[in-house]
């Protein structure tokens, strides 16, 4: 309500083209009606709870949200009306969207995640990082600092380059890998503010254009994959149902493709359109709205549409519900969880000097 809003309308326009994640600081509603990515508004390109899109030949991937291990291989059980738990759970980073990501076999050029992969200070100057973020020390020295998801994915994606954000500082470091002698650049900017380090502008070689958003075949085929195992449930996701086979998959979306094209299904707005000289907004849960954009896209892979899952909210938040996996298990309703959900890591340098 402070400027996305006027290109929503289409008031304005983005004067490039422009893809995004979501962080822990976004309208989750809205970002999940286009799990599988899609446009938020003309020209702002949404990459889904993880996606990988083409922008001329350059592949660029991404996964949204934050880590936070109680809620890791946990399923979508999130229902809208989001209550004071869901609101800050939706947003944390599931086993499905990695596992899916870790399917990636062909180079990624860029790719894109709200948090820091864990590890990653020790291939830039932390040093310099904790004595201008003296709070971060521990986390540095302990080696806790950032996502272990992530920091799986650049061992397995080894991606040219990898951009983060959310610790509110610029942090550059060079990760080399051990074979073949790939480099990934990594870069975390700093929050959109007068002084701050904000913004950089990276040239990166490519063959010539036209240079627009396209549908990634690779991606394509490991969605129409996996997604018989998306879990809406508490339960983590039953990979073992998955039975297709990935050049299988890759023949068929080859084959829609040539048929169809790659360029993303038109945007369409799906709500009133903020009016800020409205003194409140008059707004009302009419529950979950079906974004033309996800139903033509599962049309176009023949899947069936899973958002809109009803299972009772009674049944998701069941006091006995927890999970188990590794050395430890999570009971999700306990008061510690309620608290750590709260300081939700490092949502602003106040809370982590108090923290």
């Amino acid at each position: 309500m402070n400027s996305f809003w006027k290109y929503y309308s289409g008031e304005k326009v983005a004067p490039v083209p422009t893809v995004f994640i979501g962080g822990n600081h976004e309208a989750s509603n809205h970002l999940w009606e286009l799990y599988y990515g899609g446009w938020t508004a003309p020209n702002i390109f949404f990459l889904g709870f993880a996606g990988v899109v083409k922008f001329g030949n350059i592949r660029i991937g991404g996964l949204s949200g934050i880590y936070k291990a109680q809620h890791y291989y946990l399923g979508y059980y999130e229902r809208l009306p989001y209550d004071e738990r869901d609101i800050r759970s939706i947003y944390h980073v599931r086993e499905f969207a990695v596992e899916k990501l870790m399917q990636v076999e062909e180079p990624i050029d860029i790719f894109l995640s709200h948090d820091w992969p864990l590890g990653i200070t020790d291939y830039g100057n932390w040093r310099k990082l904790i004595q201008e973020k003296p709070f971060f020390r521990q986390e540095v020295h302990e080696r806790t600092l950032g996502s272990k998801p992530a920091a799986e994915l650049v061992e397995r994606l080894k991606p040219a380059y990898w951009f983060s954000a959310h610790l509110h500082c610029k942090f550059a470091a060079l990760v080399q890998h051990p074979e073949g002698g790939q480099v990934t650049k990594f870069l975390a900017l700093d929050k959109c503010l007068p002084g701050r380090k904000f913004l950089q502008v990276i040239e990166i070689e490519s063959e010539p254009g036209p240079y627009e958003i396209q549908y990634d075949e690779e991606w394509l085929a490991i969605t129409r994959k996996f997604n018989c195992a998306f879990p809406l449930t508490r339960r983590s996701a039953n990979f073992g149902a998955v039975q297709l086979d990935i050049q299988e998959c890759r023949q068929w979306v080859s084959n829609k493709l040539q048929t169809r094209g790659a360029k993303p299904f038109e945007f369409v707005r799906t709500v009133p359109c903020y009016n800020p000289s409205r003194s409140s907004p008059n707004i009302s849960f009419t529950g979950y709205c079906r974004n033309p954009q996800t139903e033509a896209f599962l049309q176009f892979l023949e899947l069936p549409y899973l958002l809109n899952n009803t299972e009772s909210r009674d049944q998701t938040h069941s006091p006995a519900s927890f999970v188990s996996r590794g050395a430890g298990s999570f009971d999700h309703d306990s008061d510690v969880d309620e608290i750590e959900e709260l300081a939700e890591g490092h949502d602003s340098e106040a809370e982590q000097e108090i923290l």
